[in-house]
Protein backbone atom coordinates (compact mmCIF):
# COMPACT_ATOMS: atom_id res chain seq x y z
CA UNK A 1 0.00 0.00 0.00
CA UNK A 2 1.25 3.32 -0.71
CA UNK A 3 2.08 5.17 2.71
CA UNK A 4 3.24 8.41 3.73
CA UNK A 5 6.22 8.31 6.43
CA UNK A 6 7.29 11.19 8.53
CA UNK A 7 10.53 12.30 7.95
CA UNK A 8 11.97 14.10 11.07
CA UNK A 9 14.95 15.59 10.50
CA UNK A 10 12.70 17.50 7.05
CA UNK A 11 9.95 17.43 9.33
CA UNK A 12 8.40 16.48 6.06
CA UNK A 13 5.92 13.63 4.65
CA UNK A 14 7.44 11.77 2.36
CA UNK A 15 5.81 9.11 0.05
CA UNK A 16 6.56 5.17 0.15
CA UNK A 17 5.21 2.91 -2.66
CA UNK A 18 7.10 -0.09 -2.46
CA UNK A 19 4.58 -1.60 -5.06
CA UNK A 20 6.16 0.62 -7.79
CA UNK A 21 9.45 -2.11 -7.81
CA UNK A 22 6.79 -4.71 -9.19
CA UNK A 23 5.86 -2.28 -12.22
CA UNK A 24 6.13 -4.42 -15.41
CA UNK A 25 8.88 -3.13 -17.73
CA UNK A 26 7.37 -4.34 -20.92
CA UNK A 27 9.31 -5.12 -24.37
CA UNK A 28 10.19 -2.08 -26.64
CA UNK A 29 7.47 -3.62 -28.90
CA UNK A 30 4.64 -3.41 -26.64
CA UNK A 31 3.39 -0.36 -25.45
CA UNK A 32 0.40 -0.24 -23.04
CA UNK A 33 -0.62 3.77 -23.63
CA UNK A 34 -0.71 2.87 -27.30
CA UNK A 35 -4.52 2.37 -28.73
CA UNK A 36 -5.30 -1.03 -28.91
CA UNK A 37 -9.21 -1.52 -29.97
CA UNK A 38 -11.93 -3.08 -28.03
CA UNK A 39 -10.72 -6.22 -26.48
CA UNK A 40 -7.17 -5.53 -26.62
CA UNK A 41 -4.62 -5.52 -23.89
CA UNK A 42 -3.34 -1.91 -23.27
CA UNK A 43 -5.07 0.78 -20.80
CA UNK A 44 -6.14 2.41 -23.68
CA UNK A 45 -9.03 -0.04 -25.28
CA UNK A 46 -10.28 2.64 -28.07
CA UNK A 47 -8.86 2.74 -31.64
CA UNK A 48 -8.25 6.52 -31.61
CA UNK A 49 -8.92 9.17 -29.19
CA UNK A 50 -7.69 12.75 -28.09
CA UNK A 51 -6.72 12.40 -24.13
CA UNK A 52 -7.79 9.73 -21.56
CA UNK A 53 -7.12 9.49 -18.10
CA UNK A 54 -7.29 6.25 -15.84
CA UNK A 55 -6.18 5.21 -12.36
CA UNK A 56 -2.25 4.88 -12.27
CA UNK A 57 -1.95 0.89 -11.41
CA UNK A 58 1.08 1.57 -9.65
CA UNK A 59 0.29 4.88 -7.98
CA UNK A 60 2.40 6.37 -5.39
CA UNK A 61 -0.77 8.02 -3.69
CA UNK A 62 -4.37 5.86 -4.20
CA UNK A 63 -7.01 3.73 -2.77
CA UNK A 64 -7.21 2.63 0.52
CA UNK A 65 -5.25 -1.40 0.79
CA UNK A 66 -5.51 -3.72 3.92
CA UNK A 67 -2.97 -4.42 5.90
CA UNK A 68 0.47 -2.40 6.75
CA UNK A 69 2.34 -0.38 9.29
CA UNK A 70 0.67 2.42 11.55
CA UNK A 71 1.78 5.11 9.47
CA UNK A 72 -0.34 7.59 7.01
CA UNK A 73 -1.98 6.29 4.21
CA UNK A 74 -1.17 7.85 0.56
CA UNK A 75 -4.99 7.18 -0.27
CA UNK A 76 -5.60 10.14 -2.47
CA UNK A 77 -5.09 9.31 -5.93
CA UNK A 78 -2.50 9.12 -8.97
CA UNK A 79 -4.06 9.65 -12.46
CA UNK A 80 -2.64 8.92 -15.46
CA UNK A 81 -2.98 11.33 -18.65
CA UNK A 82 -2.19 9.79 -21.96
CA UNK A 83 -2.45 13.43 -24.83
CA UNK A 84 -1.99 11.46 -28.04
CA UNK A 85 -2.62 8.42 -29.73
CA UNK A 86 1.30 8.63 -31.29
CA UNK A 87 3.95 6.92 -29.72
CA UNK A 88 6.49 9.26 -31.17
CA UNK A 89 4.77 12.64 -30.49
CA UNK A 90 6.03 14.75 -27.77
CA UNK A 91 3.75 17.52 -26.09
CA UNK A 92 5.32 20.26 -28.18
CA UNK A 93 4.49 19.09 -31.12
CA UNK A 94 0.71 18.52 -30.56
CA UNK A 95 -1.81 20.63 -32.52
CA UNK A 96 -3.08 23.76 -30.34
CA UNK A 97 -6.11 22.42 -30.21
CA UNK A 98 -5.18 19.86 -28.18
CA UNK A 99 -2.79 21.31 -26.26
CA UNK A 100 -6.24 23.84 -25.57
CA UNK A 101 -8.05 20.23 -24.66
CA UNK A 102 -5.06 19.15 -22.84
CA UNK A 103 -5.50 22.09 -20.22
CA UNK A 104 -9.13 22.18 -19.98
CA UNK A 105 -8.98 18.28 -18.98
CA UNK A 106 -6.10 19.20 -16.63
CA UNK A 107 -8.49 21.70 -14.99
CA UNK A 108 -11.03 19.57 -15.00
CA UNK A 109 -9.21 17.09 -13.08
CA UNK A 110 -7.77 20.06 -10.88
CA UNK A 111 -11.02 20.79 -9.58
CA UNK A 112 -12.44 17.49 -9.24
CA UNK A 113 -9.57 16.20 -7.46
CA UNK A 114 -8.93 19.66 -5.41
CA UNK A 115 -12.57 20.01 -4.29
CA UNK A 116 -12.11 16.31 -2.00
CA UNK A 117 -11.65 17.13 1.55
CA UNK A 118 -8.82 14.55 1.68
CA UNK A 119 -6.79 16.53 -0.86
CA UNK A 120 -4.47 19.34 0.27
CA UNK A 121 -2.86 19.84 -3.12
CA UNK A 122 -3.24 18.79 -6.99
CA UNK A 123 0.01 18.39 -8.96
CA UNK A 124 0.12 17.99 -12.72
CA UNK A 125 3.07 16.99 -14.48
CA UNK A 126 4.71 15.50 -17.72
CA UNK A 127 6.08 12.06 -17.39
CA UNK A 128 8.90 12.24 -19.35
CA UNK A 129 12.65 10.94 -19.38
CA UNK A 130 14.48 7.84 -18.38
CA UNK A 131 16.33 10.01 -15.72
CA UNK A 132 13.09 10.27 -13.86
CA UNK A 133 12.18 6.92 -13.16
CA UNK A 134 10.15 6.49 -16.42
CA UNK A 135 9.08 3.16 -17.77
CA UNK A 136 6.55 3.92 -20.00
CA UNK A 137 7.91 5.98 -23.59
CA UNK A 138 4.81 7.25 -24.50
CA UNK A 139 3.50 10.65 -23.83
CA UNK A 140 1.90 10.80 -20.68
CA UNK A 141 1.50 12.98 -17.76
CA UNK A 142 0.44 12.14 -14.15
CA UNK A 143 -1.88 14.00 -11.50
CA UNK A 144 -1.44 13.25 -8.04
CA UNK A 145 -3.78 14.10 -5.29
CA UNK A 146 -1.77 15.05 -2.52
CA UNK A 147 -3.21 15.17 1.64
CA UNK A 148 -0.54 17.48 2.09
CA UNK A 149 0.73 20.96 0.51
CA UNK A 150 4.48 20.10 -0.55
CA UNK A 151 7.37 21.54 1.43
CA UNK A 152 8.72 23.65 -2.12
CA UNK A 153 4.92 24.83 -2.71
CA UNK A 154 4.15 25.43 0.91
CA UNK A 155 7.81 27.70 0.97
CA UNK A 156 6.39 29.54 -2.63
CA UNK A 157 2.77 30.42 -1.38
CA UNK A 158 4.52 31.82 2.03
CA UNK A 159 6.35 34.09 0.45
CA UNK A 160 2.93 35.31 -2.02
CA UNK A 161 1.48 35.89 1.11
CA UNK A 162 4.28 37.86 2.99
CA UNK A 163 4.67 39.53 0.05
CA UNK A 164 1.06 40.84 -0.54
CA UNK A 165 0.80 41.53 3.42
CA UNK A 166 3.37 43.89 3.01
CA UNK A 167 3.21 45.68 -0.06
CA UNK A 168 -0.64 44.92 -0.94
CA UNK A 169 0.48 43.83 -4.12
CA UNK A 170 0.51 40.30 -5.95
CA UNK A 171 4.44 38.74 -6.10
CA UNK A 172 3.51 37.04 -9.29
CA UNK A 173 2.60 40.24 -11.03
CA UNK A 174 5.10 42.77 -9.67
CA UNK A 175 8.04 39.40 -10.65
CA UNK A 176 6.16 39.83 -14.57
CA UNK A 177 6.79 43.74 -14.45
CA UNK A 178 10.18 43.57 -13.48
CA UNK A 179 10.68 41.61 -16.21
CA UNK A 180 8.48 43.14 -19.09
CA UNK A 181 11.52 45.07 -20.84
CA UNK A 182 14.07 42.95 -19.63
CA UNK A 183 16.20 41.22 -22.11
CA UNK A 184 15.09 37.60 -21.10
CA UNK A 185 11.97 37.91 -22.74
CA UNK A 186 11.41 35.54 -25.34
CA UNK A 187 8.34 36.55 -26.94
CA UNK A 188 5.76 39.23 -26.04
CA UNK A 189 1.85 39.40 -27.17
CA UNK A 190 -0.67 42.04 -26.42
CA UNK A 191 -3.23 39.96 -25.69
Amino acid sequence: MPELRFDSLRKEWVAYATERNDRTFLPTDFCPLCPSGAGGESEVPLNTFEVVVFENRFPAFGPDRDGGRPVRPATTGCEVVVYTPEHEMTLAQLPVERVRLLVDVWADRYSALGSRADVAYVYIFENKGEEIGVTLHHPHGQIYALPFVPPFADAELRAAREHQHATGRCLHCDELKAEEDGPRVVFAEES
